[in-house]
């Protein structure tokens, strides 16, 4: 594994940096063809197994909100209601062969989950998991201002899940009005040629919304693919396999602009990372639900950061 502190990395890529005027310019016609030319590997995990001094399980860091969204209860290390989604498996698919596999299963019966809003609504009766580089007392591990963000993953086929990998911004536990939330790719189980990523900074002055669906001519729940966002002064883009993704919206690189990245400079702020298996609560409940789906699983090879 390698890794800097984000303070370290912040002022060893501030020599190499360009202004912030010429990064617009160069990004306004176009991203970096290869997000990772001319940048170093700042951190990596192959998930050999679960570092819990880098990740921690569990609800979405935060204290605006119980952290637990759309149908599945986000489990703790050792899992909730008799069931732990976290696990380390074997997949020769993998580049070392080990993946980390996340995990969601129908419980169907009364649960006793702290601050879960569904224990008690048979639909929602369902533990997923939420690994994260940062904790709700404000603590974060891991996280860094600018580089390009990358995970190679697998989803689940499902008629309900919600698997993503996605950053928050550092301030976002304890100051939730400071909100960037970055979505490099959120999937729906039932489309398996399609995803979405987005970018939101919520709340006002500066509330600020942007994304996109991507279709791949790869089937994105029979095979592994790498899904980045490069973050870069003012501006973040999106890449499937290092390509470019192109903004439905406008047919162009999908570039976006980030409002508050002023503020974050200024606060020292940085983007933490979520790996994320939940279950959407804005489709129908499959009626019948279906045995092979009482339990289901997405799959992370590794996770890697470039700066």
């Amino acid at each position: 594994m390698v890794t800097l502190s984000r303070r370290g990395l912040i002022a060893a890529a501030t020599a190499t940096l360009a202004t912030p005027a010429l990064v617009r310019t160069a990004w306004a016609a176009a991203p970096p063809a290869d997000p990772v030319a001319g940048r170093s590997l700042v951190f990596e995990d192959s998930f050999t197994r679960i570092d819990r001094s880098i990740w921690d399980a569990g609800p979405k860091a935060g204290t605006a909100d119980p952290g637990h969204y759309g149908r599945a209860a986000f489990a703790r290390f050792g899992g909730e209601e008799r069931f732990d989604p976290y696990a380390i498996v074997d997949d020769p698919l993998t580049e070392n062969g080990k993946a980390l596999q996340i995990s969601a299963r129908y419980i169907g019966r009364e649960m006793n989950i702290p601050n879960y809003w569904g224990n008690s609504e048979p639909e929602a009766q369902w533990v997923g998991g939420n690994l994260q580089t940062a904790k709700s007392d404000g603590t974060v591990m891991r996280s860094w201002r600018r580089g390009y963000f990358e995970a190679r993953m697998i989803f689940p086929a499902h008629p309900l899940t919600w698997p993503a990998f996605w950053l928050l911004n550092d301030r976002v536990i304890l100051q939730p009005e400071t909100a960037v939330e970055l979505d490099i790719v959120e999937h729906k189980g039932f489309e398996p040629k399609l995803y979405g990523t987005n970018v939101h900074e919520w709340g006002p002055p500066e509330d600020n919304h942007a994304g996109t669906g991507v279709w791949t001519t790869e089937d994105l729940t029979q095979s592994y693919n790498l899904y980045g966002m490069l973050v870069e002064g003012d501006y973040c883009a999106t890449y499937f396999n290092r390509r470019p993704v192109i903004d439905m919206n406008t047919g162009q690189p999908a570039v976006w602009t980030l409002m508050r990245s002023g503020q974050m400079d200024a606060a020292d702020d940085g983007f933490w990372l979520l790996l994320t298996l939940a279950l959407r609560a804005d489709y129908p409940f499959p009626d019948p639900l279906l045995p092979e789906h009482h339990e289901t699983h997405m799959r992370v090879d590794n996770v890697r950061v470039y700066a």
